[in-house]
C-alpha cells in the first residue's frame, strides 16, 4: 500500500529548517553583575563560592543563587543577579532606564571595556563594596561560534543590523558579532530592547545588512 504523502508537511519542515539555519535566537539580557573574586569575598565571605541557580545558553555561564544591590547616586535596584563564574574583573550590566533610576551616565560599551565607565555600590546586607568603574549599558551582540560565522559570512568584530520579527518588528542597529569556539549563537538585547521589539521566548532574528567597520566603542 502507498504512503500517502503530505506535501504541504513536507514544505513547512524544509522552510522551518531552512528558516532556522539562517537565523538566530534574540535572548533578553536582565540587568546583571559579574564578580571577581576579591569583591565576591568582600560581600559574601572569603573564599565563598556562587551556587549556580539557572545554566545560561552560553557554556558553562549560569544565573546565582546569590544576589547584590546595586546603589547610585539617586536609586538602587534590589536583588540584582550575580552571573557565573567568577571574572577577572567586577562589571555591572544594566539598562538606559536602570542607569536613569540609579542617577549614573553609564556608556553603551562591549563586555570588558570598562575604560571611563561609572561605579556603583555594591551591598550584601550590611557588607558593602564601592566600585571606582565598572557599570556599562552593554552593547547589542551576537554570540556566534566560528561555524555560524562562516554561515552568516561574518567576522568577529563586525558591525551588522538585525532584523526581529517580534510583536513590533524592528530592525536593530550597530550589532557587534563575538565570534569564539567558546560561544553558543544567540543574540543578546537589554529588557529596554527587548521591549522595543515585544520579544518572546523563541523569537529568532537575521542579519540583513553589515558593515566593513569594526567595534570601537
Amino acid at each position: 500500500m502507498l504512503e500517502i504523502v503530505d506535501l504541504e508537511e513536507i514544505v513547512n519542515r524544509v522552510v522551518t529548517k531552512v528558516k532556522t539555519k539562517m537565523s538566530f535566537e534574540i535572548e533578553a539580557s536582565g540587568r546583571h553583575v559579574h564578580l571577581d573574586q576579591s569583591t565576591l569575598d568582600r560581600l559574601f565571605g572569603p573564599g565563598y563560592q556562587l551556587t549556580p541557580k539557572k545554566w545560561l545558553s552560553q557554556p558553562e555561564q549560569y544565573a546565582s543563587e546569590e544576589r547584590v544591590t546595586v546603589k547610585g547616586p539617586n536609586g538602587k535596584l534590589t536583588k540584582v543577579a550575580i552571573l557565573g563564574p567568577v571574572r577577572e574583573q567586577t562589571q555591572v550590566e544594566v539598562s538606559l532606564t536602570d542607569a536613569r533610576a540609579l542617577g549614573i551616565d553609564a556608556p553603551i560599551r562591549e563586555s570588558g571595556h570598562l575604560e571611563n565607565t561609572p561605579g556603583v555600590i555594591l551591598e550584601n546586607g550590611t557588607k558593602s563594596v564601592a566600585l571606582g568603574i565598572g557599570t556599562i549599558i552593554a552593547q547589542r551582540h551576537i554570540h556566534m561560534t566560528p561555524h555560524d560565522a562562516q554561515l552568516f559570512n561574518v567576522k568577529n568584530g563586525e558591525i551588522v543590523q538585525v532584523r526581529a520579527n517580534g510583536l513590533r518588528p524592528l530592525i536593530f542597529d550597530s550589532v557587534v558579532v563575538r565570534v569564539s569556539q567558546k560561544y553558543a549563537t544567540y543574540m543578546h538585547v537589554d529588557f529596554d530592547e527587548a521591549n522595543a521589539c515585544g520579544l518572546t521566548k523563541g523569537l529568532r532574528g537575521t542579519i540583513v545588512k553589515s558593515s566593513d567597520c569594526h567595534a570601537n566603542i
